[in-house]
């Protein structure tokens, strides 16, 4: 059985190739001296923040899910419900 290279593990910016996403992440904060992203609910690191985005969305959907209203309130969300409470903040009387 061959050894598997991810790609996804291969620096950009010098071609060094690692193992795993850990190695690299440490890599490029200590080399390339690079901002790292993380994940605000597992703490984990990443590169890019496409990335840390996608990781989000996969791995925590249902944490996703709660933080929006939109579910929750779908009556807020509707525009002519969102005139007729700016309006009702005016009076017509001078």
């Amino acid at each position: 059985m061959g050894f598997f290279h991810n790609k996804k593990n291969d620096c950009i910016q010098c071609d060094t190739k690692f193992n795993n996403h850990d190695d690299l992440v440490k890599h490029v904060r200590h080399e390339h001296k690079k901002t790292i992203v993380i994940c605000q609910y597992c703490k984990k690191e990443f590169i890019h923040e496409k990335d840390r985005l996608h990781h989000a969305r996969e791995e925590h959907k249902h944490k996703l899910d709660e933080r929006s209203r939109k579910d929750s309130h779908p009556e807020d969300y509707k525009t002519q419900s969102r005139v007729d409470a700016f309006r009702s903040r005016f009076s017509d009387k001078l």
